[in-house]
Order: C-alpha cells, then structure tokens, then sequence
C-alpha cells in the first residue's frame, strides 16, 4: 500500500515541510534510504546522513535545525522515535491474521480454545489448557497442562509453558522462551545435592513480551510475578519468587536472583546481574554490566559494580587505568624515602 506525507503527517499529528503528496510504500534506516522508502531520525549521531538521504520522507524531531538543504520530504514531530512506532505498530496491524488449526496440531479434547485462534503444525496444547481469542500459536509451541491465555496471545516457535502457568492478554513469547521451569533450589546433603520441588507457577500479566530463549523460573510457593507491560530481551533470567513491576525493561542477558522485587519503569542495560532477596526500587537505571549486591532506592541511574552514580563511576574508571602508573610513582616515593631515612641515620 502506498501512503502520502501528508495521510502519514495526519496519522502522527506531524507537520509536513516539502512535497506533501511524496509517496512512500516501504521503511529504510536512514542511511540506506531509497526512493519510495520513509524514514526516521531522531539520534544525532546520524544528522549527517539526513543531507544525503535518498528515502523520500524524513520523520525528524520538530526542534531539528537544518544546516543545509534536504531533499527528503521532512515531517516534524514532538518525539521522532515515538512516531515511527507507532506507524511500525499500524504497519503490524495491516497485515494478514493467522486463523485456523493446523490439522498436525495437537490439542487435547479436555482443552479450550478460543474464537479465531491460530495454532500450527506440531504445536501441543495439553489437558485443562485454556487459550483466549485471537491467540496465535506457532508450530512447535508447547502449552501446558492447566495453563491459560488471554486474548491476542503470540507464542512463537519453540516456546514453552510449564504447567499451570498463567498469562494475560496480548503477552508475546518468543522463539525458546521458557515460562515456568523449575526455580534453581537444592539444599546440601550428606551425599549430593537435594532437589526442592518448586510447586508454585509463573504469573504474566498483560501486555508483557519476552525475547527469545528468555526464562521465567516458576516459584518454590506461590507466583513469580510479572506485571503487565513488562520487555525482557533475549536470554533474560528471572528466578524462583521474584517479582517484575509495571513497565520495567531489561536488556540481553540480565539475571535476576531468587525471591528478589523489581520496582516500576525500571530499565537495566546488558548484562545486568541483581542479587536474590533484595528490594530495587521504582524508575531504577541500572548500566550495562552493573552488579547490584544489595537493595536499590527508588529515582536512581546507577552503574558498576557496586552501582553508583555515572561522574564518580567514570572517575574511577579514569583512576583504575592508571594504578599501574601510579603503583610505580608510589613504590619509587618509598624507595627514595627510605633511601633519606637511612642518610639522616647515618648523619645523626
């Protein structure tokens, strides 16, 4: 479908500099813009390529200061990355719903499925599972004795919900997810490890996607919990217990540590590791390879391990390149202070 600057400025409630009867049909980044293509630019480490762009529309941010001419179309908006969004999300919405059941599905008799559903081929729905409308299922996808779905569910290739687990509506699972494994608890004996039995399950509220080959451990007791509109990126770990407030975001490759209490529209980079049993905070950010050993305080940026503010992180950062250096001025300030210890000996 083919869409005019000005249909797409309507959409955005952006303002339209140039011709706005271009029309575009596909997206592209901006430095691979190509005639027909819209685009975006809101990081400025990417300006330069806005003078050279061949795409012909340019969602820009309405502040943006031209220090010479386009010849993209440009659409100016409050929040460039916001806008784009949402037109990717009107995009999605276009295209082809799956429906229907695969006839090498397996959904057992005692399961419900709802209206306009899609499940795929080899996918399994077991004993007591009950799936919402609209849900789509993808092959190889295994649902659980016990589990249920709400509306507008996506379950990706590959992944799998344990047993009695529940999921809201318009939760997202990607490719070898896994929801409701057992927690990692073992206790000492006399001859080995002794495994104890996790009998809780996972708990996912709406609007929750997590990335491929992310895991959600199930609790020893009770739930662990993830509350709605909660992103984890690929290869998360959540453990036995915790629980994920509204909002909160995590990187690749994030750990969370059992029994621990994730606040509200908390973001944390790569790599990010939280201890178990301790409390962070709401809107904690957490930089990319952070170690937190203990509780967080809400309204906090932090980094390092142990985390703290940025300027003194990077200061000591600064400091730490130079202790090689520094650790041979010190040891020669020794050296010619024991050398002037001896002098005033043998003076005296």
């Amino acid at each position: 479908m083919e869409f005019t600057a000005k249909q797409i400025a309507e959409l955005i409630g952006g303002k339209v500099e140039g011709d706005e009867n271009a029309t575009i049909s596909t997206f592209s980044k901006i430095e691979e813009g190509t005639p027909g293509s819209i685009t975006f630019l809101s990081n400025p480490k990417y300006t330069h390529y806005l003078y050279t762009s061949h795409a012909s529309v340019v969602i820009v941010n309405e502040d943006l200061t031209l220090e010479q001419a386009v010849s993209p179309t440009l659409i100016r908006v409050k929040n460039a990355y916001e806008s784009v969004a949402k037109l990717l999300q009107l995009y999605e919405s276009m295209k082809p719903k799956k429906k229907g059941i695969d006839s090498l599905a397996f959904i057992s008799p005692k399961a419900k499925v709802g209206n306009d559903c899609y499940v795929g081929a080899f996918a399994y729905i077991a004993d007591g599972a009950v799936i919402g409308d609209r849900c789509v299922i993808y092959p190889h996808a295994y649902i659980g004795e016990g589990v249920t779905l709400g509306d507008d569910c996506i379950i990706y290739p590959h992944a799998t919900i344990y047993y009695g687990c529940q999921l809201g509506s318009r939760v997202t699972l990607h490719g070898g997810s896994v929801i409701g494994a057992d927690g990692f608890g073992f206790a000492p004996g006399a001859d080995g490890y002794d495994k104890i039995p996790q009998i809780g399950i996972v708990k996912i509220e709406d609007d929750v996607e997590i990335g491929a080959n992310a895991c959600v451990d199930r609790s020893t007791m009770g739930c662990t919990i993830i509350h709605k509109g909660v992103k984890l990126d690929n290869l998360v770990q959540v453990a036995h217990n915790c629980e994920v407030g509204e909002n909160t975001v995590m990187s690749a490759q994030v750990g969370i540590a059992g029994s621990t209490k994730i606040g509200q529209w908390c973001m944390f980079g790569g790599q990010v590791g939280i201890a178990g049993h301790i409390t962070i905070g709401d809107k904690v950010i957490l930089g990319a390879q952070s170690g937190a050993p203990g509780s967080i305080k809400s309204d906090q940026t932090l980094i390092g391990t142990p985390p703290m503010p940025q300027t003194p992180y990077f200061k000591s950062q600064a400091i730490f390149r130079r202790l090689p250096d520094m650790y041979k001025e010190l040891h020669a300030l020794r050296q010619e202070l024991d050398d002037l210890k001896k002098n005033l000996t043998v003076e005296s």
